[in-house]
């Protein structure tokens, strides 16, 4: 780069630094001097910030764009004042749930921010266990889709058919190994940064030890994510070779492009977000990022890797073929605890609006449920039946739910439940017996051998809620609802 267009780039991420302030607040502003300093004494003083690289996950989350715009604020504020900056890797997951909506709003923030040429930023994104460029016009692979839909699946079904239900705790054990090798990329990461509250962090622990008890792997000494990242560091093989095994995964790709190890440390920020409720800041998103949040989707209140709605309708199949009640009697259960656990926590009315819009009325149902349906069809690639099989757990601890299931759901099957045995068991079966199992299960005969030999464990209850503050929350939402019903109906597109 010759120092004429050096010196020209140097003007033109200046006025993108100065833009971007324009729509910070006082308090956002001081919040961003705490930032840099925070990152200076992690890398140890001013005269070292040149060597230290920082990771931040961008999956189009409203706080990941946050993050985003704080760390590249901060990024050009030292550059602006010092020889030399910190570097930026900014990582995206590709999930079957990522949303080609979602793509093109990280792109326009990648644009708006001025990352694209900076080689002091690089964009990633991992598809299918391979690292890539961030490319937002590039399908997920039709390998990654199956991959996802498979280990939803599989870790769907590693439970007992009367324990609660924990349907994407894939999502977790996706995301843990997402870390590990995105901070070892290269010449890897000193520290990741995020947003993620202590409550946000106990739940993604929650949910990683919940999926990884599933697979037989140790994570009882993580607490926070400094000891997730270092406890990631000491596993020798893929997270997820402990159950599918090293004869159906294959290595990470680019092969010979990761570290052995590397020591990535987490540098918290959700104290320096500030206006995070008050929803202050939607001109920085909507005209400077123009980032569309009508399209920021709230996730499930108990899995952040599960869309509501398909949440709610799981419940209500759950309901509707396990527990002998109606679909709408789940449905609505889960709505009215959703709802409820957004007012506990606090969040903002326009969020609370979106649910409620986003579950309908309850004379709405049956079409939230086809609609639900289409998603998970669309979406994971999984049918009615296959959601429906995975919520009976039929084939573990050595098809034990297996007759049970098929007189609820499959009673012509009856007949060939000892050839059903006898194929996850390793024998051949006919053919049309081995279909018929792939076509249910959504898994391959393989697979269901490996459910059928593993043993269910008891699962880590969630926080309980006590009934006091149950009736409050659903009082309190009843008589918004109430309130509402007085107006007159208008577009609510704001959304958390």
């Amino acid at each position: 780069m010759s120092a004429i267009h050096e010196q020209a780039m140097t003007h033109v991420y200046q006025q993108i630094l100065q833009r971007l302030l324009g729509f910070y607040s006082r308090a956002e502003r001081t919040a961003l001097q705490l930032l840099i300093q925070r990152l200076i004494v992690a890398a140890g003083g001013i005269d070292r910030i040149g060597d230290y690289r920082v990771l931040t996950v961008q999956n189009g989350s409203r706080e990941s764009f946050y993050v985003l715009t704080a760390l590249r604020a901060a990024q050009l504020s030292i550059a602006g004042r010092h020889p030399a900056t910190f570097a930026l890797r900014v990582a995206t997951p590709r999930l079957s749930e990522t949303t080609q909506a979602t793509l093109e709003n990280i792109h326009r923030c990648y644009s708006a921010l001025f990352v694209y040429d900076d080689p002091r930023v690089e964009l990633l994104m991992a598809d299918n266990r391979e690292v890539l460029p961030f490319n937002h016009r590039q399908p997920l692979s039709v390998a990654g889709h199956e991959a996802n839909r498979m280990d939803l699946l599989a870790l769907g079904h590693l439970r007992s058919v009367d324990s609660p239900l924990e349907i994407g705790n894939d999502g977790y054990l996706a995301m843990a190994e997402f870390y590990r090798h995105m901070a070892r990329w290269e010449s890897g990461v000193d520290s990741m940064v995020s947003s993620d509250t202590p409550r946000q962090q106990k739940q993604f622990i929650s949910g990683l030890r919940r999926a990884a008890r599933k697979i037989g792997l140790p994570t009882d000494n993580i607490s926070c994510f400094d000891s997730l990242f270092a406890h990631l560091d000491t596993l020798s093989s893929d997270l997820y070779e402990h159950f599918y095994g090293p004869e159906r995964l294959g290595a990470w790709k680019p092969e010979g492009h990761f570290e052995a190890c590397r020591r990535m440390s987490h540098i918290g920020i959700d104290d320096l977000i500030v206006d995070r409720l008050e929803g202050t800041n939607w001109p920085l998103f909507n005209e400077f990022l123009r980032v569309q949040t009508d399209g920021l989707m709230p996730s499930a209140i108990e899995n952040e890797y599960l869309s509501p709605l398909l949440s709610a309708h799981l419940h209500g199949l759950q309901a509707c073929y396990v527990q002998g009640r109606s679909y709408e009697a789940g449905y609505s259960d889960y709505v009215q605890r959703a709802i409820m656990i957004m007012h506990r926590k606090q969040l903002p009315e326009h969020a609370c609006e979106q649910a409620r819009a986003l579950f309908g009325s309850p004379s709405a149902i049956p079409e939230r449920r086809a609609y639900a349906a289409l998603e998970a069809q669309k979406v994971l690639g999984l049918s009615e039946t296959q959601l429906v099989c995975m919520l009976f757990a039929p084939f573990v601890e050595q098809g034990a739910s297996l007759e049970h299931f098929l007189r609820c759901c499959h009673p012509g099957m009856l007949v060939a439940m000892p050839d059903l045995h006898k194929a996850m068991q390793g024998a051949a079966v006919a053919d049309q017996i081995a279909q018929w199992m792939v076509d249910v299960s959504g898994l391959p005969i393989d697979i269901l051998g490996k459910l059928y030999r593993a043993s269910v464990t008891v699962p880590e209850q969630p926080e309980a809620v006590p009934e006091a503050d149950l009736q409050q929350a659903l009082d309190d939402v009843d008589s918004v609802e109430a309130g509402q019903a007085a107006d007159e109906p208008h577009e609510r597109s704001a959304r958390h």
